[in-house]
């Protein structure tokens, strides 16, 4: 038994012959492809950039946190009033005496009032870009007890970290 295949028709012929023709992209094709994944790919870079450019800012605002910390608590170890006052023309408490820039001499908080960057010379390097700031006020007012409010302001850059302590006499 033996089988005969049909003739085919010219219209088959054709779409075969078609068919075999397109294995490939347009040229129309390939270019919309590129566009595509080009902006695809613009987008997730621009993204990708953001993130990038804004990773270290908790890292900054960390060390800043941390500074102001550390500061804060150096001055509120200190004294309330000046510990040897020095006979009849001392000051009184409360009033304060300009001991310049060395921190090794301040015994009382309201040394610190007023300084920065300049009197905190033992800080690493990483940290000379921070912008140091303190002010001691009477904080009597707020807590109704004789008290100084420390407030130690650090700033780098457009952060800023403001930390507020308060030392009574007691």
């Amino acid at each position: 038994m033996c089988m005969i295949k049909p003739a085919q028709s010219t219209t088959q012929r054709r779409g075969s012959a078609r068919l075999m023709r397109q294995r490939g992209f347009t040229l129309i094709e390939l270019i919309i492809f590129i566009v595509v994944v080009s902006a695809g790919l613009a987008g997730i870079l621009s993204v990708m950039n953001t993130v990038v450019k804004s990773s270290a800012d908790p890292m900054v605002r960390k060390q800043a946190t941390a500074l102001a910390e550390s500061i804060l608590e150096e001055i509120v170890l200190k004294n309330y009033c000046d510990p040897d006052p020095g006979g009849a023309s001392a000051p009184a408490c409360g009033s304060h005496v300009n001991k310049g820039t060395n921190r090794n001499i301040y015994d009382n908080v309201d040394d610190y009032n007023g300084q920065s960057n300049s009197t905190f010379t033992d800080l690493p390097a990483e940290l000379s870009s921070y912008v140091i700031g303190i002010v001691v006020t009477d904080g009597t007012a707020t807590l109704g007890v004789a008290a100084k409010k420390i407030t130690v302001t650090i700033t780098h850059g457009s952060d800023v970290v403001s930390m507020v302590g308060y030392r009574s006499n007691y």
